[in-house]
């Protein structure tokens, strides 16, 4: 094979990332009824924080908490309580995606297998404790722990550094998200692999060395390098 090491992105690439439906799980524990219009209304301020924090203009703890400001005041509570139910709302919906088990089943044994994340620590350990994946990760590199995000080389460098230094040519990052994910490895100097699982155009400037539509995809690529 050609590569020796594999590092994963966590959500939409091995794991469904359904947010409308955790945090409708979670509104409901609360007894609110949440909408596909309050769904907007909470990814219009969500998502330019993602990007913000992506660019290390907030830190974990501001996304996490200014992101559900508006529904803290309304529903009295503290934003980390929110963050934190809907963190735990997300884990028990959690699920893998299609191949997800069967890739990584093929690949035990042949390679090394990490996860490179800019998910949250208190989602990702329970999520592989549920789906019987604990054992196939290290290191797991989470974005939270390590004080700065993808696409930044640096989260990378952390991820070296426990992998003993591995020659780069001989690492492959694979993500669903271009500007994170291919682009995070590009800076970090290792092969790429873009999970386009919705057939959408390249950006412009991001050049991935393999592009796959699914994971079965994935698989029959790395057995046959």
């Amino acid at each position: 094979m050609q590569y020796q090491w594999i590092l994963f992105d966590a959500d939409e690439t091995l794991f469904h990332f359904d947010a409308f439906a955790g945090l409708q799980l979670m509104f409901s524990r609360y007894g609110v009824s949440f909408e596909q219009q309050d769904y907007q209304h909470y990814q219009a301020r969500n998502l330019p924080l993602w990007d913000a924090y992506q660019a290390g203009q907030v830190n974990a703890e501001q996304l996490q908490q200014q992101r559900f400001e508006y529904w803290a005041n309304k529903l009295e509570q503290h934003p980390q309580q929110l963050n934190d139910a809907f963190l735990e709302a997300m884990a028990d919906i959690c699920s893998l995606l299609p191949g997800a088990k069967e890739l990584l089943d093929a690949l035990k044994g042949k390679v090394k297998m990490g996860i490179i994340t800019n998910g949250f620590t208190a989602l990702q350990n329970i999520r592989l404790e549920r789906t019987g994946l604990t054992g196939y990760f290290s290191p797991l590199v989470i974005s939270e722990q390590v004080g700065v995000a993808k696409p930044h080389k640096d989260i990378f460098e952390h991820a070296f550094a426990h992998m003993q230094h591995p020659e780069k040519h001989k690492v492959l990052m694979v993500g669903d998200n271009p500007h994170s994910d291919v682009q995070g490895g590009l800076n970090a100097g290792v092969h790429t692999c873009w999970l386009n699982r919705h057939g959408k155009d390249r950006p412009a400037g991001i050049e991935p060395h393999h592009e796959v539509s699914s994971l079965k995809q994935l698989q029959t690529l790395l057995e046959a390098a």
